[in-house]
């Protein structure tokens, strides 16, 4: 059909005039400044900005280095707590209900045209509420990474009951000293990476973190496996341990601990803003192919390194890679393990300390402008934040410690509480969910706040028991 409408070229500009305005004050706007609707694009977003943002593979990367982090070197120990099947299918459990909390999440922030998680929130739940949701990311984030720079020194510098790497190659020296060489590490190898400003800029480290951590599965099961024919591997329990008082306490924490294991939805929504030719459908199979690669990687961890050190695994199982695995080249599969995931870590420490900096900006400087456009501001958050989090890592004892709370408060609240009451809240107001995804959306949320109450209860008697 005829019409007398034609094309506007991207890099033109058009000409907006107020009739109530005369026109010399009119003012001419390109058209790429025009925000578009993620829903119906007027222009197909591969032909407005060729070669920017990341495609599926690098938001792969970026979702999946959020999520497997320090949380998988805890899965071999909630293995040895719950049982080999209970452990698998958990596994399994969480990691499906983890997927359909970020879809959620994706859908209604696309609804209310949110740049970030707390813009969601207060869309469906008011400032009050996104106030908490970012108070939530700020103590989750800091605490994941307090726990990455403790692993850090545990492996590097040794503990109390184990050997560090640099004892092993050069015995006794300066570097026995944890604070030091924690700090080394920090000023080195993770603060330019943490001054970098776009999520987008961290993708090939992030490759190259998801590729660290597949090294480390498959050495893990490698080994498990050639012990396991050679009749080194005593029979696994396959349920959990109710005979006695302290195995109970550990089954009421440790669900919230593989709970803090797949958290990442603080970072779903910066990784779509960067995603070419964004969509929910496009980000949905993100979430996908990542959920289904992380499953991968914690259940074979899990397992392995269960089987390997069955009840002595340690909260941080890395740990128990300083001992003679029983087969051929022990020790350097052993330096392969352990420094591997330090490097690992290292490239992940700046996905999760994006969101970090993005949030406490949103929260402490609100209505100062992006921080894209303040690149002092942006440094100086990023130096103070890499200072506080050096700090909290010379005061928490263990990894264990840390993640029992945050998994059982800002962990459940960020990766279920929230996506389930936007949902319900949303769906008042026009989102029309069907009876399956409210069905889904309170299981998540009552699930969530049972877990929550069960985990903080039992953290707070496991302190007073220690403390007695």
């Amino acid at each position: 059909m005829d019409s007398n409408y034609c094309i506007i070229p991207r890099n033109s500009s058009v000409e907006l005039e107020l009739h109530q305005i005369p026109k010399s004050s009119s003012k001419l706007l390109p058209i790429s400044s025009v925000e578009e609707d993620d829903d119906f694009p007027l222009i197909d977003a591969k032909e407005c900005s060729p070669g920017s943002g990341s495609g599926v593979s690098g938001a792969v990367f970026n979702l999946a280095t959020s999520i497997i982090g320090a949380g998988i070197m805890a899965l071999p120990a909630t293995m040895k707590v719950l049982g080999l099947v209970l452990g698998f299918v958990l596994i399994i459990v969480m990691g499906v209900l983890s997927e359909i909390s970020v879809e959620l999440l994706v859908r209604f922030s696309v609804m209310c045209k949110a740049v970030s998680y707390g813009d969601v929130v207060q869309s469906a739940l008011g400032r009050p509420a996104r106030i908490v949701s970012e108070i939530c990311i700020i103590v989750n984030n800091a605490g994941v990474l307090v726990v990455y720079l403790i692993i850090m020194g545990d492996v590097m510098s040794g503990s109390f009951h184990h050997i560090g790497v640099f004892d092993q190659w050069l015995g006794n020296g300066f570097w026995d000293h944890r604070k030091l060489v924690v700090l080394f590490i920090v000023v080195v190898f993770l603060t330019p990476l943490c001054i970098l400003e776009k999520i987008d800029s961290l993708s090939l480290t992030s490759a190259a973190s998801v590729a660290l951590a597949v090294v480390f599965v498959v050495v893990c099961c490698v080994v498990a496996l050639i012990k396991l024919v050679e009749g080194g591997i005593e029979m696994p329990r396959m349920g959990p341990d109710f005979g006695s008082k302290k195995a109970i306490m550990d089954l009421l924490v440790v669900i919230p601990i593989m709970t803090n294991a797949y958290v990442c939805h603080f970072n779903v929504q910066p990784i779509y803003n960067e995603l070419e030719g964004r969509s929910p459908q496009k980000m949905n199979r993100v979430g996908r192919i990542t959920t289904v690669l992380c499953v991968v990687v914690y259940a074979s961890t899990a397992i392995s390194g269960y089987l390997l050190f069955g009840d002595n695994t340690e909260s941080d199982v890395l740990t128990n890679f300083d001992k003679d695995l029983g087969i051929r080249y022990s020790s350097i599969l052993n330096y392969i393990v352990r420094v591997g995931y330090i490097f690992h870590l290292v490239l992940v420490f700046p996905v999760i300390h994006f969101s970090l900096r993005q949030t406490v900006d949103a929260l402490v400087f609100e209505g100062c402008g992006p921080l894209l456009e303040n690149r002092k501001r942006s440094l100086a958050l990023t130096m103070v934040l890499l200072g506080l989090i050096y700090l909290g890592s010379t005061m928490i004892p263990n990894i264990w410690v840390a993640f029992k709370f945050t998994g059982a408060t800002t962990a459940l609240s960020l990766g279920f509480i929230f996506p389930s009451l936007i949902a319900l809240r949303l769906n008042k107001q026009g989102a029309n969910l069907n009876l399956w995804e409210k069905l889904l959306a309170w299981l998540m949320l009552v699930l969530a706040i049972i877990v929550s109450i069960v985990g903080v209860t039992g953290n707070i008697y496991s302190l007073n028991s220690k403390s007695e």
